[in-house]
């Protein structure tokens, strides 16, 4: 990890992280989180665990919110004050719709990528209204549209969206069972994702790590295993 400066403006420098890093980062956390649970390691995580995950590491985390005052589309937020652990608020129809589920754990995943990677970032920030005695906390807002996958200019949520994947699917767990595929079928280098051996390992993905197809297809894009990462708007269209 580096830091480069933050062209948003929000602080004056951020951090850079290459994949690499972060698929290493979110594995060490989600491995020994299971370890410690359980003495073992074991896919798919349950939903369960992803929630004690998140309130071991906030001050709450409230899966019934109504975030409609955010605006339209926003299945997230994560807020920060000063001499706290954050707060992570989820969309009440994630976490009460059985059809849902799958979403539902994305968007666990992905607050928990904010609050691992940026809450340090807020506790930093110098501008407390000392006046007032405090400030309005910082927040977050995340929609379902940039939840698995997001443009790099857009870090935070690139950034959080990567940790979601990395936590869901760790890399080297993922590439185990890629592996066995390729070996199994002879093949070499990335494969289409719309070829009968792409298909496979995306279904393969979805079973034995509890995600969506659209969040498989990203992830085994991203590791290389599959052509060029799909659009947003083709991953929420199909």
């Amino acid at each position: 990890m580096k830091y480069v400066r933050d062209q948003t403006g929000r602080f004056g420098e951020r951090p850079h992280y290459e994949p690499q890093e972060l698929d290493i980062m979110f594995e060490e956390v989600v491995t020994k989180f299971l370890k410690e649970q359980y003495g073992k390691v074991e896919f798919p995580i349950s939903t369960d665990d992803l929630t004690v995950l998140i309130e071991r590491d906030t001050d709450d985390l409230d899966p019934y919110a109504d975030l409609s005052g955010y605006g339209e589309g926003v299945a997230g937020v994560t807020e920060f004050l000063p001499g706290q652990k954050p707060r992570v608020r989820i969309a009440k129809d994630l976490s009460t719709e059985n059809n849902r589920e799958n979403r539902y754990r994305t968007t666990l995943t992905h607050e928990y990528g904010h609050v691992h990677l940026h809450g340090y970032l807020f506790a930093m920030r110098t501008d407390t209204d000392l006046f007032s005695g405090g400030k309005k906390p910082d927040i977050i807002t995340c929609k379902r549209d940039t939840m698995i996958s997001a443009p790099r200019v857009n870090w935070l949520e690139w950034q959080a969206g990567y940790a979601c994947g990395a936590i869901l699917m760790p890399a080297s767990h993922v590439m185990r069972l890629v592996n066995a595929h390729r070996r199994k079928a002879n093949l070499h280098g990335p494969t289409p994702a719309t070829s009968a051996h792409g298909l496979a390992m995306i279904e393969a993905v979805v079973k034995d790590f509890q995600v969506s197809r659209d969040a498989a297809r990203v992830r085994l894009s991203v590791l290389g295993v599959l052509g060029p990462t799909p659009s947003i708007k083709s991953l929420f269209n199909n």
